[in-house]
C-alpha cells in the first residue's frame, strides 16, 4: 500500500516535472504537423500565455496552426474550460434552480437580452445574466440598459446573486477577471488574421458562458450580411461546436441559427431599442422580434425544466406577456437596478434625438434587401455605436424601421426615419440608400433557419 502510494506520487511528480518543461516550440510543431494537443500542453499554454510567460510570436504561431489543422472536439472543450478557469469563475450555486444563460453571436437591432430576461424569469427561470457593450456596428446590451437612466450595471458578487434569488433576473457587466485568458487571446486574434477560426470562436464564446457561472446555456447564431458568421455552412458548424463543448463541458447547451441579413425588430439605437424591448414585453412589439423572444425563450424554460416540450414553454411565456407578468418583471428589474422604473409607463424619460428625418421610397416594388451591417454603421456614424472602445456613446440616436423586407410599398412612402443630433447627415443618408433594394418581385424572410441540440 505504502508502495503504491509512494508510486503515485512519483507518478504525480514526474508528471509535473514533464509539465513544467515543455516547450511551446514543440507544442506548436506537434499541432502544425496535424496532431491533437492533449489535456495537460492545452493547460499549460494558457496558463503559461495568461501569465506573460509565452510571447506574442509563439502564441501566434500557434493560433496560425489551429487555424489551418483544426481542432478536435476534446482539444476545444480543454481549450475552453482551461480559458474559463484562467480567472474567476462566478459561484451561482446559492441561486435555486438551473441557472441558464443565453448568447446572441451578434447582430443589428438584437434587442432580445432586454425582453428575454424579465420574460423568462417572470416564469420562475433564474436568469443572472453577465453582458457586454457594444463594438462597431453591432449593439451591445449594456449600452441599452444604461439609456435607462440610474440603471447600474456594475454590482458586486454578493448584490448580483442576492438581485436573482430575491427577483430572479439581474443583467450586469462581465467581470474584468472573468476568463482574462480570453480576453488576451482575442486581442491577439485580432491582430494576425485567426479571428475567424470557429474552433476559436467557439471556445471564447463558451468559456465566458461556463465563467459566467451558468449550468445550461441557450445560443443564437446569427448568420447572414449583419452577422459574423456570413454563410449558413460557417453558421451550423459553429452551433454544432458549441453544443458540443456544452455537452462535454457538463452544461446543457441548446442553439438556434436565425437569420440575420436584415435587422432584428425595428428599432436600431439605444433609446429607440429600449422603447421596443417595451413594447414587445407590451405584447406589442415586431412579430420577428417577439418570435425570436419566443424561441430563444422555449428553449430557455426547457433547459431550466420548468416545461417539458418547447410547446408547453411557448404557452408558459405567451401567457406572462398576456398578463402583463413579463412588464411587471423588466419594471422591478430595472428599480433593483437603480434605474428609473417610470420608463415602463413613460418612455419620454429617456434621451430623444434633435433631428429626425424619414427616407422615403423612390420607386414602388417590394422591398428586397435591408443589409443589416450597412444599417448598424449608418446608425454607428450617428453615434449610436463605437468606432473604438473609447467612444462615447450617444442614447438618443438611431434609426427606426417602417417597412421590412417582403413589404410592398409606394414610391414616396417613409421607409424609416433617422434619429439624429447632428444636422449634416448626408454620408449617413447614402449608406441607408445603399443598403435598401426595392424590386417587382420578393421572398418571405426566413427568420429560423435550424435548432441545434447535438
Amino acid at each position: 500500500m505504502v508502495y503504491c502510494v509512494g508510486f503515485l506520487c512519483i507518478i504525480k511528480k514526474i508528471k509535473e516535472v514533464r509539465i513544467s518543461f515543455m516547450r511551446m516550440v514543440d507544442i506548436i510543431e506537434k499541432k502544425r504537423d496535424g496532431h491533437a494537443l492533449n489535456k495537460e500542453e492545452i493547460a499549460w499554454v494558457i496558463s503559461e500565455y495568461t501569465n506573460n510567460n509565452i510571447p506574442d510570436y509563439q502564441m501566434s504561431a500557434l493560433l496560425m496552426a489551429i487555424y489551418f489543422v483544426d481542432m478536435t472536439d476534446e482539444e476545444i472543450t480543454h481549450l475552453t474550460l482551461a480559458m474559463a478557469h484562467s480567472g474567476e469563475v462566478m459561484d451561482l450555486s446559492s441561486v435555486a434552480g438551473t441557472k441558464v444563460d443565453k448568447h446572441s453571436t451578434g447582430g443589428v437591432g438584437d434587442t432580445t437580452t432586454l425582453i428575454l430576461a424579465p420574460l423568462v424569469a417572470s416564469v420562475g427561470v433564474p436568469v443572472a445574466k453577465m453582458s457586454g457593450r457594444g463594438l462597431g456596428y453591432t449593439g451591445g446590451t449594456l449600452d441599452k440598459l444604461e439609456a435607462i437612466p440610474g440603471f447600474k450595471i456594475e454590482v458586486t458578487d454578493t448584490e448580483f446573486v442576492e438581485m436573482v434569488n430575491e427577483s430572479k433576473v439581474a443583467v450586469i457587466g462581465q467581470s474584468g477577471d472573468l476568463a482574462p485568458a480570453d480576453k488576451k487571446l482575442y486581442a491577439l486574434r485580432d491582430v494576425t488574421g485567426t479571428v475567424s477560426s470557429i474552433p476559436l470562436i467557439a471556445s471564447s464564446i463558451m468559456s465566458k458562458k461556463i465563467a459566467a457561472g451558468a449550468d445550461a446555456i441557450v445560443l443564437d447564431v446569427t448568420t447572414g450580411d449583419g452577422a459574423f458568421m456570413k454563410n449558413l455552412t460557417d453558421a451550423r458548424r459553429l452551433a454544432h461546436m458549441m453544443v458540443r463543448i456544452g455537452a462535454l463541458a457538463n452544461r446543457q447547451t441548446m442553439a438556434v441559427i436565425s437569420d440575420m441579413s436584415q435587422p432584428l425588430g425595428e428599432a436600431i439605437g439605444n433609446s429607440l431599442e429600449v422603447v421596443e424591448a417595451i413594447e414587445t414585453l407590451q405584447g406589442n412589439g415586431p412579430a420577428d422580434l417577439t418570435e425570436m423572444c419566443m424561441v430563444l425563450g422555449s428553449q430557455m424554460v426547457v433547459l431550466a425544466k420548468k416545461a417539458e416540450s418547447l410547446e408547453e414553454a411557448r404557452a408558459l411565456l405567451s401567457g406572462a406577456l398576456a398578463s402583463g407578468k413579463a412588464l411587471e418583471k423588466f419594471r422591478e428589474m430595472i428599480r433593483n437596478q437603480g434605474g428609473d422604473d417610470s420608463v415602463v409607463d413613460h418612455p419620454e424619460v429617456l434621451l430623444t434625438a434633435r433631428y429626425e428625418v424619414t427616407l422615403p421610397a423612390k420607386q414602388s416594388g417590394i422591398i428586397q434587401k435591408m443589409v443589416a451591417n450597412d444599417l448598424g454603421i449608418a446608425a454607428m456614424m450617428l453615434g449610436a455605436g463605437r468606432k473604438t472602445k473609447e467612444d462615447a456613446i450617444d442614447y438618443a440616436v438611431g434609426i427606426k424601421l417602417h417597412k421590412k423586407v417582403g413589404d410592398a410599398v409606394q414610391e414616396g412612402d417613409t421607409l424609416l426615419t433617422i434619429y439624429s443630433n447632428q444636422q449634416d447627415i448626408k454620408d449617413v443618408i447614402e449608406r441607408i440608400e445603399q443598403s435598401i433594394t426595392i424590386g417587382k418581385s420578393g421572398e418571405e424572410p426566413v427568420l429560423i433557419h435550424e435548432m441545434i441540440t447535438e
